[in-house]
C-alpha cells in the first residue's frame, strides 16, 4: 500500500517555514505533517503527560497518527472528518492554524541558542553552533524563519524567505518586526492606490493586536519557565488576520450561509518538536526562554513605534 498523501490531500500553501511536504485535508481543516517518532511522542506526551497537560494550550491540537491501513490513531478525527483522510505512512494529523482565516499574515520564529539534538554527530554539531553565532541564534534566542503579509490591492501574500531571517544581525530585528506589522498607509483597503503600499492594519486595529500577541507570549514564556523540557528546532508560529476591512462582513455572511467560521483575529503557538523532550530535573529551555524575551521586547519596540506614528 502506498505511504504517500493521496488524492485526498493538497499542498499546505501558507508554509513560512519547516520543512516541506506538509498537506492539508481537500477541505483545508487538517494539516498532514511528516514526523519523526521523536515529535509524535512529544505530541502524544503533551496529552497524557501530568508535567506536559499545561501545555496543551500552546500547541497545535493533536488529532493522533495516520497509520497503513486508513485508520487513525485518534478516533476524534474519525468522529469529525469522516471521508478526509487516506493512508499516508509517518505523518500527524493537527489542526490546520490558517483554516479560519480569510487572508493570514503569518510569521514562524525559530526559538532557542541551541540548533542541534544531544545525539549529534561532532560534525553537525560544529556546523549548528556556526550557524548559530553568525545569525541572531545564539544572541538574541531567535530566527525569523520566514513570513508572509498580504498585499490588499495585488490579492496576493508578499512572501519573505529563509534568506532574509539567516542573514540579518540583532540589530535588524526590529526591522523585521516592522515588516510582519506593517501600518496601513490608507483608511481603508479601498482607498489605497496601485501606487501606495497594500500592506498593513490601521493603527486602532495594530496597537490592540500588538499588546494581545505581547500578553500571549508573556503567558506562554511563564508556562514554559516553569516545565522542564528541551525544545532543539521548535519555533513560535504567530499568525493575524490580513484583511481588516472584510473581517466582520465575512463573519455575519458564513454565519447565514454556513461558510467556515471566522476565527480569533490572532493566533499564538508552539511547533515543530522534532527534537523536543521532556527533561525531568533539569529545568526550563533557558535559549527558548531567552528568544521569547527577545520577541517581547520587540514586540514592545513595535508598539511605541506605532504609537509614535
Amino acid at each position: 500500500m502506498s505511504s504517500q498523501p493521496g488524492p485526498s490531500h493538497v499542498p499546505l500553501a501558507a508554509q513560512v517555514g519547516g520543512h516541506p511536504g506538509v498537506m492539508t485535508t481537500q477541505d483545508g481543516f487538517l494539516l498532514v505533517k511528516p514526523s519523526l517518532p521523536k515529535e509524535t511522542a512529544f505530541y502524544t506526551s503533551i496529552s497524557q503527560e501530568p508535567h506536559l497537560l499545561i501545555l496543551q494550550d500552546y500547541v497545535p491540537k493533536f488529532y493522533g497518527t495516520l497509520r497503513l491501513e486508513g485508520k487513525v490513531a485518534s478516533e476524534e478525527v474519525a468522529l469529525n472528518e469522516p471521508d478526509a483522510i487516506r493512508p499516508v505512512e509517518g505523518h500527524i494529523v493537527l489542526e490546520n492554524l490558517t483554516y479560519t482565516f480569510l487572508k493570514p499574515n503569518i510569521l514562524d520564529v525559530k526559538l532557542g541558542t541551541v540548533l542541534y539534538d544531544e545525539d549529534a554527530t561532532p560534525e553537525k554539531r560544529a556546523r549548528m553552533e556556526k550557524t548559530a553565532r553568525e545569525t541572531t541564534t545564539s544572541e538574541t534566542g531567535i530566527r525569523l524563519t520566514g513570513f508572509q503579509v498580504y498585499d490588499l490591492v495585488a490579492d496576493k501574500p508578499i512572501v519573505t524567505p529563509k534568506g532574509y531571517g539567516k542573514s540579518i544581525k540583532a540589530a535588524e530585528l526590529p526591522e523585521g518586526i516592522a515588516r510582519f506589522f506593517p501600518l496601513a498607509s490608507s483608511a481603508t483597503p479601498a482607498e489605497s492606490t496601485s501606487d501606495s503600499i497594500g500592506t498593513g492594519l490601521p493603527k486602532d486595529i495594530l496597537l490592540p493586536l500588538l499588546s494581545d500577541l505581547r500578553l500571549e507570549i508573556q503567558e506562554l514564556h511563564d508556562v514554559l519557565a516553569r516545565l522542564d523540557v528541551r525544545m532543539v528546532g521548535a519555533s513560535l508560529l504567530i499568525l493575524y488576520e490580513a484583511d481588516w476591512d472584510q473581517d466582520e462582513d465575512e463573519e455575519e455572511e458564513d454565519e447565514e450561509d454556513g461558510k467556515k467560521p471566522i476565527g480569533p483575529p490572532s493566533i499564538v503557538k508552539l511547533i515543530d518538536f522534532a527534537h523536543s523532550k521532556l527533561a525531568l530535573g533539569e529545568g526550563p529551555d533557558e535559549g527558548v526562554l531567552l528568544g521569547l524575551r527577545t520577541f517581547i521586547g520587540l514586540l514592545d519596540g513595535r508598539i511605541e513605534q506605532v504609537k509614535a506614528a
